[in-house]
């Protein structure tokens, strides 16, 4: 997921709760969804900004230049401003791009076929 691109508010909003249960039928679950969909994209993010600090990285760092360290600085002024997760996460799924489904309702429904 490319986060530099995703365009979303940098700050909470009020929403109507309706339009949370309108996919899921359920606010619960679709609060459990949004919550593991804003982790991923955490874990995204953080693997994303470590792997770009560390091109910057010196072997033999001295407290100095740890500290002075621009580009660094600079990487992770731009992840800072960038959309926190819940909010993007919100986004997708109002906006219809979150994919979501449930083994568990999927598993009872089989089972009242079958029988």
């Amino acid at each position: 997921m490319d986060f530099k691109r995703v365009k979303t508010v940098n700050s909470t909003i009020t929403r109507d709760i309706q339009d949370f249960s309108r996919q899921t039928g359920n606010l619960y679950e679709t609060i459990v969804m949004l919550s593991k969909r804003a982790n991923q994209i955490s874990s995204e993010m953080k693997q994303d900004l470590h792997k770009k600090i560390e091109e910057y990285a010196n072997s033999n760092d001295s407290l100095e230049e740890v500290l002075e360290n621009r580009e660094q600085i600079e990487i992770v002024k731009f992840y800072e401003q960038l959309p926190k997760p819940t909010l993007i996460a919100v986004k997708e799924y109002l906006t219809d791009n979150l994919y979501y489904r449930n083994p568990d309702k999927e598993e009872k429904d089989e089972m009242h076929i079958v029988e």
